[in-house]
């Protein structure tokens, strides 16, 4: 009986040892993947966690800017490589200073995140003359080695203006808000003189604006003066969220939610939720989602990283977003626009068969 007992106990434990090392084999398999996928990037990627990319921003107040930095983070995370993060706050020279630092600490790629022209092309050269592979969102550096990813601004700033003229006619009186020297802002005013010109009827009362911090409240100062001295605008285009909730701010307490109607380019939750006020002013909006620019910045470096060319221009395609559709779909936040909106999850540009992607 004893040796029943044991031979039972004995095979029992075989059994157990036959699980224990299936499981393990299939837990080797299973991070064998993992590690065939790093393994299978190209170098210098196949070695990720020893690459240092950069990200020199020139603005970063406002949600816009905060999900931009989520897409970068999330892609570098993807990839494994080491992301350092310098922040200007809008002053150009220290921006400029932050490249450098870039380059003094040896890192292998740099995304020029905007910024004013005169002040980064020299510092964008100086990190190419140093072997480092740069890419610049919304910025123009004025250099052919440096491919340019941008969110198609004069599409954004037609798609918005076709809008206000299907919403309002093409004769109306307009505020314009407009920061010149801003690469994005300025492709979105060729739009808005293209139109003008097109539409004589189209009159242009007052043009304002400024980036000082924090700018949807400096905004909503100066509109305050604007719709005061202008009483007969009934359109204002602002093509950039912050302006354009600085604008509703001004607005609302003018109680001119009746006459003014907003247009804008960018979008984020909070913006979703000032177009979804009752008799919100905010009539549409046109955007990428911010984080996936970001996200197709990091691809665009890490190709370049490993020798390809993403192309001298790496352009978001924007989608149109009214104040409607948000209504009728009942969209409260970006997740709900995204699953409303395919194309604002994941946008098909800079993609290679070894790239990676952040989880959704």
């Amino acid at each position: 009986m004893r040796l029943i007992k044991l031979n039972q106990r004995e095979k029992t434990m075989n059994k157990i040892r036959k699980l224990f090392i299936t499981a393990l084999g299939s837990m080797a398999f299973a991070f064998g993947s993992v590690n065939l996928a790093i393994a299978g990037m190209p170098a210098p990627l196949d070695n990720a966690g020893n690459v240092k990319i950069a990200l020199v921003r020139y603005l970063s107040t406002g949600d816009f800017f905060q999900a931009y930095l989520s897409g970068v983070e999330s892609q570098a995370a993807a990839l494994g490589v080491d992301l350092r993060i310098f922040d200007s706050r809008q002053d150009a020279a220290l921006q400029a200073d932050m490249v450098d630092q870039a380059i003094a600490l040896g890192v292998d790629g740099i995304i020029i995140q905007h910024g004013l022209t005169e002040a980064m092309k020299d510092a964008a050269q100086r990190a190419v003359d140093a072997g480092i592979k740069v890419v610049a969102f919304d910025v123009n550096v004025e250099n052919s080695a440096i491919p340019q990813v941008e969110q198609s601004d004069y599409l954004l700033g037609k798609l918005a203006l076709e809008q206000a003229i299907k919403d309002n006619g093409n004769s109306f009186k307009a505020g314009y808000v407009y920061v010149p020297g801003i690469a994005p802002l300025d492709r979105r005013d060729v739009a808005w003189q293209e139109v003008k010109t097109a539409n004589p009827n189209i009159v242009e009362a007052a043009v304002f604006g400024t980036l000082d911090n924090p700018i949807a409240n400096s905004i909503a100062n100066q509109a305050r003066s604007v719709l005061q001295a202008n009483p007969d605008i009934t359109v204002v285009f602002a093509p950039y969220d912050e302006f354009a909730k600085g604008v509703k701010i001004a607005v609302d307490e003018a109680g001119l939610t009746e006459q003014v109607t907003i247009y804008s380019a960018d979008v984020s939750t909070a913006d979703i939720s000032a177009m979804r006020e009752p008799n919100s002013a905010w009539a549409a909006t046109v955007a990428t989602n911010p984080s996936v620019v970001g996200e197709a910045c990091v691809r665009s470096l890490a190709i370049m990283l490993t020798g390809g060319n993403p192309g001298s221009s790496v352009i978001v395609p924007p989608t149109l977003i009214t104040q409607a559709f948000l209504n009728n779909e009942d969209i409260k936040n970006m997740s709900d626009l995204g699953q409303k909106m395919p194309q604002f999850q994941h946008a098909d540009v800079a993609m290679t068969d070894w790239m990676p992607l952040p989880s959704r």
